[in-house]
């Protein structure tokens, strides 16, 4: 028997429990006794595990560093202000932490509209540098390639880029994606035509704390959140619950799951130190690889436009 199956049986037999005795009766309470093992790990629909936005994240420049915010506004290509940058080659391509594991040691802050980023060793600031997000100095538009797709983007400045340039050792341009420039999400997902912005493929990451605590647990060594980049983090639940989803909400925001998320080595990078090792992925592969691809987390396309905030419940249809 599977953990779903399992699941969906235990669930409709707690829903007859609940239906045809008191709570508060002795049989009840002998079944809670007796059964509080599976109860404690496979019923997430429990008031005692309600599902709450514990977490929300930003990558303004894509592959470096997150941002933890306690509220965000949601958009039709992501969060306001995620991955809407983006570091390109002399060659109009991406750049990430899978080529360029030391962009791990970018880290950013963003303070009203100036955006800074700060180049760093040994949890020491080397050298920083900061934009204006809501200008482009130059204007210079340019072709740039993000995987699959072909976007338009704007220089920043050259300033900025020649810094870059200077702390990677390879020449390379830091770019800008206008909301108004289109990148479609793979028509085989997208629900109303949506857009995406310099993200891999989807708007929105989302994953459970439950599952990195159950994978923490198998590994050696365990690695924070960081290392999968999501948009939201989540607690209550069992370990890879929101594998199931498909339609829910985050406070008064409609939501859908699309397709879980496929993992690649760029989890592997240690953010704080620009390492790359075998670890997560490694353990990942033994139990979560399915048609060889390794998942953890869940993509998702938003329904509603508005604001999200930690602390918000989270509601699975």
């Amino acid at each position: 028997m599977t953990n779903v199956q399992f699941l969906s049986i235990f669930k409709s037999y707690f829903e007859y429990l609940k239906e045809h005795f008191n709570p508060k009766t002795d049989l009840f309470a002998k079944f809670r006794f007796r059964h509080k093992q599976e109860i404690k790990q496979y019923v997430y629909f429990t008031p005692m595990a309600q599902l709450i936005l514990s977490d929300i994240r930003i990558y303004p420049i894509k592959s470096l560093g997150g941002i933890h915010l306690d509220k965000a506004s949601v958009q039709g290509k992501g969060l306001a202000f995620d991955r809407r940058w983006m570091v390109i080659d002399k060659d109009g391509v991406a750049m990430t932490q899978r080529l360029y594991p030391e962009m791990a040691l970018f880290k950013l802050r963003l303070q009203q509209q100036e955006l800074s980023i700060e180049y760093t060793k040994n949890e020491k600031v080397i050298s920083a540098v900061s934009f204006n997000v809501s200008t482009v100095e130059t204007g210079k538009s340019i072709h740039a390639i993000i995987w699959n797709d072909k976007v338009d983007v704007l220089e920043v400045n050259p300033a900025v880029s020649q810094w870059f340039t200077h702390h990677l050792k390879t020449t390379c341009t830091l770019v800008a994606f206008p909301e108004k420039n289109p990148r479609p999400v793979d028509p085989q997902y997208r629900v109303n035509n949506e857009q995406v912005s310099l993200a891999d493929a989807y708007p929105f990451l989302l994953i459970g704390q439950s599952a990195l605590d159950d994978l923490n647990q198998r590994l050696a060594h365990p690695v924070p959140m960081n290392r999968f980049r999501p948009n939201f983090v989540f607690t209550g639940g069992t370990p890879y619950f929101e594998d199931q989803w498909k339609n829910f909400s985050i406070g008064k925001l409609r939501f859908m799951a699309v397709k879980k998320s496929a993992r690649c080595i760029l989890t592997t990078v240690n953010q704080e130190t620009g390492e790359k090792g075998s670890e997560p992925l490694h353990t990942l592969s033994t139990y979560r690889k399915v048609d060889n691809k390794i998942f953890f987390g869940q993509n998702l396309l938003a329904l509603d436009a508005g604001d999200v905030a930690v602390g918000d419940p989270i509601i699975v249809a």
